[in-house]
């Protein structure tokens, strides 16, 4: 213990910049995964708590597509089994200051008609604690408050009966919940509920739907996880830079404490200790910032998933013991593992090496060739990987194959370094400052490879996740064009969400069917459905209206006329993309889709690109559902106008007539904008995400200039004894982190042209089945290379303004 203190806490307490800045490095790191973390699970807070927590413990579900008939319920009532049967029904409500909220229709008995059930956190909220204002589809009123369930989440109920009145939602429930007895045999009670029920109705039991849930969310999840790690990995690159200066900077203690008879264990136990002490305390520290982050990140995260997976709001976010353990311990083996090897560097040496200056950086420079070969050992590796098919649906191959990208081009530093100073020193010509800055960096190769491949590590997530967003909103803004062909939108004035369908009023319907001017008019109805044990959305409207107007685009090689004539009437379909390559299924190939009360056997007649879900779309004409699910209702019109009227003039006049009806009329126009803003918000997230990792490279980069320049006190010194003024000391520590900046952005945008491919062509195709098509914005390659490089030089102000004052004559005479 002495040792340690002597030889490690005594100087970390001396240099408190350089620790505090190491510290806040892993901090930063640690923060994200912890913030990501508690931000995902505030966010889909209310969608992982369903409704059953009313009813108490659930022990099957009843679900149909299309919903349960409600004619069914005595039938289920009546088997002899000693169970309950609840029924339930659920949408969305918008209430004034608060947005969008839950509502379920529940069996509540003793609820007087017309009286909500409000739970305790949404309670809270109100300004009147007896009543309630509040809108449900084409709907506006003031409910008394009747009951306030003690839960803290929020969510409004009522009675069934009252709710399928508000709604208009009369014949059909959105689920049974059965609660068996004690003493009923689950098998026994199930096998006599599916006998009572049609083939096609699913009963499971209540944790399947819950996995089910989970299932959906996972890949959004475990994509999102896998970006909060690129923080951590850049601060990984900045504790092994940390420990390997306190390697070379203690030489002379190493060599010594090695002669006297230290064994070559103790020595490795003290360092791999240094590592751990910086590793739990920015593991701390990172726990008190993450909690900061997630309130920030939680309102992006909840946007993303109400955007393309289903309607939630987020719960509050909560600290627990298990995300303590987790930050400290994931803190402490990042540190480890990042300075196992500068500490068995520090063993591995003779002591007489060990006390000779330099002789850490030769070997470094002796060792370029081998390190290249690694690289390219690990480049082959990558590119083997990427071509690993999804394992359990998460793109493992891929992310292996992106940390083997890293790893390749860290390994090509050291030879990136030596040639580009060779090619530079000839053009630096006179300038002395800069020749002197890239000669020190060659000298000490080293730290300066270390440091060059944290910051390429940031410019090339930067500059990846940059390409694929910008990739994706190019493909985006196509698929648009093609996609909304119709002059006007109309929907019902209810809550966006992935998972609601609100019905338009029928008196609506006919208000805008009849309004003049119109050239078609494509009703569509779509409803949620579950295959093969996914959700997804089944669609159908007017094929012949689609094919005249609109402009669905295939997989290249399919007839897009031909497919959309052989929909109308026949039980046909066409498929989105995500769908197809989620279900493994190709055009030609039948889907057996239970609908109402039976199986309907379909025929893929084509798969279309769609972008704005990754659960998939199923497309019939209307004529086709209308036989298995007649009175299935409107939820979307398009309104196609002639060639020259005005949609703004034409919009009028439904609007006037559907008035007080709960629908909204959309132009062309402002759905695409409104679009893009959805979009742009889902990727917000992820820019916050690139921002840290920035700003952890930024810390790095001064941290390591910092000691860079406390490593050459002599050095700087017999500059200064020679010559050399206090500006030129400045400017020749700028010109280092100009170099540096200059090397790590050329090696970040090779790897992040890299990293680019595979997020757009592995990631994104097996993790939500879309096809984008690359499209690289050079100008944002650009501004994001000249944001780091800047950043690099202003992390090197302050290590240079030290530099120009290291040069002391107690200095020069030691």
């Amino acid at each position: 213990m002495t040792l340690f203190r002597t030889l490690i806490l005594r100087p970390l307490l001396r240099d408190r910049l350089r620790t505090g800045l190491s510290i806040l490095s892993l901090a930063l790191g640690v923060a994200v995964i912890i913030a990501i973390q508690l931000a995902s699970e505030a966010a889909t807070g209310s969608f992982r708590a369903s409704m059953q927590t009313l009813g108490g413990k659930v022990d099957l579900e009843i679900r149909a597509n299309g919903g349960v008939d409600e004619r069914f319920l005595g039938k289920l009532t009546g088997l002899p089994l000693d169970a309950e049967f609840s029924p339930w029904m659920e949408t969305q409500a918008v209430i004034p200051g608060i947005g969008s909220v839950p509502v379920y229709g529940v069996d509540a008995l003793g609820l007087p008609s017309g009286e909500a059930i409000v739970s305790r956190g949404l309670a809270g909220r109100l300004l009147t604690p007896s009543a309630i204002q509040a809108t449900l589809g084409a709907r506006t009123a003031r409910f008394p408050i009747g009951r306030i369930d003690p839960r803290p989440g929020e969510f409004l109920a009522f009675d069934i009966a009252d709710f399928q009145q508000l709604l208009n939602r009369y014949g059909t429930l959105d689920r049974v919940d059965v609660t068996l007895g004690r003493d009923e045999d689950p098998a026994r009670a199930e096998r006599a509920i599916r006998a009572a029920l049609p083939a096609s109705y699913l009963v499971q039991a209540s944790a399947a739907r819950t996995e089910e849930s989970r299932k959906m969310l996972r890949a959004f999840g475990w994509n999102l996880r896998m970006l909060s790690y690129i923080s951590l990995l850049v601060g990984a690159f900045l504790i092994y830079n940390t420990i390997a200066i306190s390697v070379v900077r203690r030489r002379e203690e190493i060599g010594t404490l090695r002669a006297l008879g230290a064994g070559r264990a103790s020595v490795l136990a003290i360092f791999l200790a240094e590592a751990l002490v910086l590793g739990l305390l920015g593991a701390a520290l990172g726990l008190l910032i993450g909690r900061i982050l997630a309130g920030f990140c939680v309102g992006m995260i909840g946007d993303t998933v109400n955007a393309l997976y289903t309607t939630s709001r987020p719960a509050p976010i909560e600290v627990t013991w298990a995300h303590i353990w987790s930050a400290l311990l994931t803190g402490s083996l990042v540190s480890l593992a990042a300075a196992w090897g500068p500490a068995r560097e520090a063993v591995a040496i003779a002591p007489t090496e060990a006390m000779s200056r330099g002789a850490h950086e030769h070997r470094a420079r002796l060792r370029w060739r081998r390190a290249l070969a690694w690289s390219a050992g690990f480049a082959l590796l990558a590119a083997a990987l990427s071509r690993i098919r999804p394992v359990a649906g998460y793109p493992v191959g891929a992310y292996v194959a992106a940390m083997s990208s890293v790893a390749a081009a860290a390994f090509a530093t050291p030879a990136l370094v030596l040639g580009a100073q060779r090619v530079l020193c000839p053009l630096l010509g006179e300038w002395v400052e800069g020749s002197l800055a890239a000669r020190s960096l060659e000298a000490s190769l080293a730290r300066t490879s270390v440091v060059v491949a944290a910051l390429a590590t940031a410019i090339s997530m930067m500059a990846a996740v940059g390409l694929m967003v910008g990739s994706f909103r190019e493909t985006v803004l196509v698929w648009l064009d093609a996609q909304l062909r119709a002059d006007l939108y109309i929907r019902a004035a209810a809550p966006l969400g992935a998972d609601v369908y609100a019905p338009i009023p029928a008196k609506a319907l006919d208000a805008i069917a009849t309004t003049p001017g119109i050239a078609a008019l494509d009703v569509y109805r779509a409803l949620p459905i579950t295959y093969a044990g996914e959700r997804a959305t089944l669609g159908a409207g007017d094929m012949e209206i689609v094919r005249r107007y609109g402009r669905l685009r295939f997989l290249p090689g399919e007839d897009r006329d031909a497919i959309l004539r052989s929909l109308p009437g026949r039980d046909r379909a066409v498929v989105s993309e995500p769908f197809a390559n989620k279900h493994g299924i190709s055009a030609g190939d039948t889907i057996a889709l239970p609908l109402g009360g039976g199986t309907v056997r379909l025929t893929v007649a084509g798969i279309y690109y769609e972008y704005s879900s990754s659960q998939g779309y199923v497309i019939v004409d209307r004529a086709t559902l209308g036989k298995y699910l007649p009175v299935q209702p409107a939820t979307n019109v398009a309104v196609y106008l002639p060639r020259n009227a005005d949609p703004e003039k034409v919009r009028r006049v439904p609007q006037r007539r559907t008035a007080g009806m709960g629908v909204a009329i959309s132009a062309n126009r402002d759905l695409r904008r409104n679009s893009m803003q959805v979009f742009d918000r889902t990727f917000a997230i992820t820019w916050a995400l690139e921002a840290v990792a920035i700003i952890v490279a930024m810390l790095g980069a001064a941290n390591s200039l910092l000691a860079l320049v406390l490593d050459r006190r002599s050095e700087l010194a017999l500059l200064r004894y020679l010559g050399a003024s206090r500006p030129q000391i400045r400017a020749m520590v700028l010109a280092e982190a100009g170099l540096l900046g200059l090397f790590a952005a050329i090696l970040g945008t090779v790897l992040g042209f890299v990293l680019s491919l595979l997020l757009i062509f592995v990631v994104n195709k097996q993790s939500f089945g879309w096809t984008i098509q690359f499209h690289p914005s050079n100008e944002l390659l650009a501004a994001a290379i000249a944001l780091v490089w800047l950043v690099t030089v202003a992390a090197a102000l302050y290590p240079a303004r030290v530099a120009a004052r290291q040069a002391d004559a107690s200095t020069l005479r030691q």
